[in-house]
């Protein structure tokens, strides 16, 4: 089942997403961001980094909200994203 595996890389997705901003991630931003993870990258899960560089890739495709998420977080330049 893909399910528990899905909530793992989301959660990482987040931390990764909130140590660039240098925030803890809210429930509001991983909430943001997985129905575009779902749509969009989910041949990349579980690989967080995928993911990540999936939704910039895809940024002018992602909802208004996850899209704030990662204009909030900046473009980081640390290894494995």
């Amino acid at each position: 089942m893909r399910l528990p595996a899905l909530r793992i890389c989301l959660a990482a997705m987040a931390l990764t997403i909130a140590t660039a901003s240098r925030a803890e991630p809210t429930i509001a931003q991983r909430q943001a961001c997985t129905p575009d993870v779902l749509r969009l990258c989910s041949s990349q899960i579980p690989n967080v980094a995928g993911i990540t560089a999936c939704l910039r890739r895809e940024k002018l495709r992602l909802s208004p909200g996850c899209r704030a998420v990662f204009s909030a977080a900046g473009q980081p330049h640390s290894a494995g994203l």
